[in-house]
């Protein structure tokens, strides 16, 4: 994949229809039915990176943080066409650079097994297995 760009970019950057195409390849219809909502998290994300192949949008990662103390690893998305070949760890790699120096990187994503063994290929642990326990409120 080393013909795709990634590149750091503001929410303001992105392309509004490549940003719903992409959220829609994989699934996540929870932002696309509330596009205005989806394009507030973006323009209030610390860090973005997007991942270009030519013009077209395929992968995008993005960190809310306070720049000290912790940092929340919000959304790694890669179009299903080019999953399977290094894209997520690259987007993963290139959006924790800014906030290497934050000891607390939190990730909370869908409990199933592949998802579980990508995050822990890159070294990320189940809270569970730090004696952690992770607390969620979904309203809405």
């Amino acid at each position: 994949m080393a013909d795709v760009a990634i590149s750091a970019v503001t929410g303001a950057e992105l392309d509004q229809a490549q940003v719903l195409r992409l959220y829609a390849s994989v699934g996540w219809t929870a932002y696309t039915a509330t596009p205005e909502v989806l394009f507030a998290g973006l323009a209030g994300s610390t860090h973005i990176v997007a991942a270009r192949l030519g013009p077209d949008l395929i992968g995008l990662a993005r960190i809310v943080s306070d720049g000290a103390t912790v940092a929340y690893l919000q959304d790694v998305l890669v179009h299903p066409d080019h999953q399977r070949r290094g894209l997520g760890r690259r987007l993963i790699d290139a959006v924790l650079e800014p906030v290497a120096h934050v000891r607390q990187k939190v990730l909370l994503t869908d409990d199933e097994p592949a998802v579980r063994d990508f995050y822990a290929r890159l070294g990320w642990t189940d809270g569970a297995d730090r004696s952690l326990r992770a607390f969620v409120r979904l309203d809405g």
